[in-house]
């Protein structure tokens, strides 16, 4: 069984965000399986990379949604990406360096805030760009 399994109760019912929050899923599951595999460095460089690259292009969808419809809390919700992001860069960064290693402890961690932000957080935002359209 999958680390990153998707859920149907992560769906926020705005079909480009759910394609974008499931390639997430997909792509950390790719990272997980490398690692179990014992895929060398250069595999796991090259997922980190495109699951870093295709997360900041979602934020920035998610970002532009929120911008535009007014999200009263948007300052908040940006100031949560912007946190992942440092945290996942810094991670790639001592990761390529030979200071980290991948391990079952970030993948969980991973896990946990996907979980978190797309079945919580941006549950809320799916609620509001819904009562803004009635």
């Amino acid at each position: 069984m999958s680390l990153f399994e998707w859920k149907d109760q992560y769906s926020v019912g705005y079909l480009p965000i759910d394609i974008q929050h499931k390639r997430l899923f997909q792509l950390a599951d790719e990272l997980h399986a490398a690692m179990l595999a014992g895929k060398g460095k250069d595999v796991q460089s090259r997922t980190l990379h495109e699951l870093i690259v295709y997360t900041k292009q979602h934020f920035g969808t998610e970002e532009g949604l929120m911008q535009k419809a007014g999200y009263p809390d948007y300052p908040r919700h940006k100031a949560e990406h912007d946190k992942l992001t440092k945290q996942v860069v810094d991670f790639q960064k001592n990761f390529e360096s030979g200071a980290a290693s991948l391990t079952i402890t970030l993948l969980q961690f991973l896990k946990d805030w996907l979980s978190h932000h797309i079945g919580e957080t941006d549950q809320k935002i799916a609620a509001f760009l819904r009562e803004k359209a009635a």
